[in-house]
């Protein structure tokens, strides 16, 4: 269990699934304004960020080289936990393969599954959302494969820029098929992270359940819980915030 206090002055902020660096480089970097747009917004009142997954659309770090671009971004948060705001990230499907840059470096606290936190007394579950669920075998799979650390150490054989570009075209096609298919939502029955919901409720109840990946904004009454997806930033500009009492998912429109 992870316990978070805050002010009641403060908000505690959620985003997930930006996907920076995709479709391509024009487009991230207008995304890339609105995020930090959003970040100077919030920061003032900010108690802690969560990051639940996919902040670019893919991250390798190799022994000491780290994908380029991104500095604005990853300046941002450096200067936020310096001036002492938590930052809680969770790995997602397109940042795997992620080591320890963001703890060393810019203080940022990485999950890699699911995690319980109690804040100001209401009981979270948040995870990025990806494997999660009944089905979906081929990726759960091909997840334990990639994070082996076997992998990661063949994959670091590859020149930089050989390797980046490797993952950042698969990266990329994931992105696309992602962004065709996910339109609205089928049911609590087809919703493989809806379906996980429904079976840690029925083994404890908790207040919220955050989830990301799936790119749809929602929020879906489980009994007297909450379950939001947080959507994302590429065409929705979503985001929870949660004043101590209620949570609220919202849409950046600046």
């Amino acid at each position: 269990m992870n316990n978070l206090t805050f002010s009641k002055t403060k908000k505690i902020f959620f985003v997930s699934d930006l996907h920076f660096g995709a479709p391509n480089l024009k487009e991230s970097k207008l995304r890339e304004k609105k995020f930090l747009n959003w970040i100077n917004f919030i920061k003032k009142n900010a108690g802690a960020l969560f990051i639940v997954g996919d902040l670019f659309d893919f991250w390798f770090e190799y022994k000491r080289v780290v994908p380029k671009g991104f500095v604005r971004i990853l300046g941002k948060l450096a200067a936020l936990t310096d001036n002492g705001l938590p930052i809680y990230f969770f790995v997602g499907n397109h940042d795997l393969w992620l080591g320890d840059y963001f703890k060393s470096e810019l203080g940022i606290t990485v999950f890699y599954e699911p995690q319980e936190f109690n804040i100001n007394g209401k009981l979270f579950l948040i995870g990025h959302g990806d494997g999660l669920g009944p089905g979906d075998i081929g990726y759960k799979i091909m997840k334990k494969v990639f994070v082996h650390p076997v992998s990661k150490f063949i994959y670091r054989w590859l020149h930089p820029d050989i390797g980046i570009r490797l993952a950042k075209y698969i990266s990329l096609k994931g992105f696309n098929k992602k962004n065709q298919n996910q339109k609205s939502f089928n049911g609590l029955e087809k919703d493989m992270i809806c379906q996980y919901v429904l079976k840690k409720q029925n083994q404890k109840s908790r207040n919220y359940y955050l989830f990301g990946h799936s790119h749809l904004p929602l929020t879906f009454p489980i009994g007297k819980s909450l379950y939001l997806n947080l959507g994302d930033w590429i065409s929705h500009f979503s985001y929870a915030e949660f004043d101590g009492k209620n949570i609220h998912l919202k849409n950046w429109k600046k």
